[in-house]
């Protein structure tokens, strides 16, 4: 068994561990959750599974949690990296696609924004009509509220719908 300051490998990885993922839940961000899950899991294997207590095979399991957890994290919208969990104004969702999480009419339902801020789901509202469940919406309106106004999008994007509207309204603005 490999020792280090009076106590195994695998008892300091745990402390390292456990050290990063508090300090990942005082300062939230997801930039140490991966590493401080990889080394803990990796030093509570260790002190388990005594024959893997080995130095290299420490090293192995924290790159492979590692890499298991980054995976976990960036796919399935724990942190949302990239940035994408950030605090955005409400004027800045105008203009953002998404879809259609629970059927959309004039009075209720529910989307969710390809990059609406840390929780991308939000109320929402059609400008006319219902938009069924799992149609691509654009929002219109954020409305400075949970609540945005939204409206299909047939496939086009905004230049095709500026070419769409109508030209008197281009001269009465």
């Amino acid at each position: 068994m490999v020792e280090l300051f009076g106590q195994s490998l695998s008892f300091l990885l745990v402390l390292v561990g456990t050290a990063l993922c508090i300090m990942e839940a005082l300062a939230p961000g997801a930039h140490l959750i991966v590493l401080g899950v990889a080394l803990l899991a990796a030093g509570l294997i260790g002190l388990f599974v005594p024959a893997a207590a080995t130095p290299f095979i420490l090293a192995i399991l924290v790159l492979g949690i590692g890499l298991s957890a980054l995976y976990l994290y960036r796919n399935y919208d724990i942190y949302q990296g990239t940035g994408r969990g950030q605090t955005r104004d409400a004027e800045d969702l105008r203009g953002e696609r998404g879809y259609v999480v629970e059927t959309v009419t004039p009075r209720s339902g529910r989307v969710k924004l390809e990059s609406g801020g840390f929780d991308p789901s939000y109320g929402a509202r059609s400008i006319s009509g219902t938009i069924d469940e799992g149609a691509d919406i654009v929002v219109v309106d954020p409305g400075g509220g949970n609540i945005l106004t939204v409206e299909a999008v047939n496939g086009q994007d905004d230049i095709d719908r500026e070419l769409d509207r109508d030209p008197t309204d281009a001269d009465s603005a």
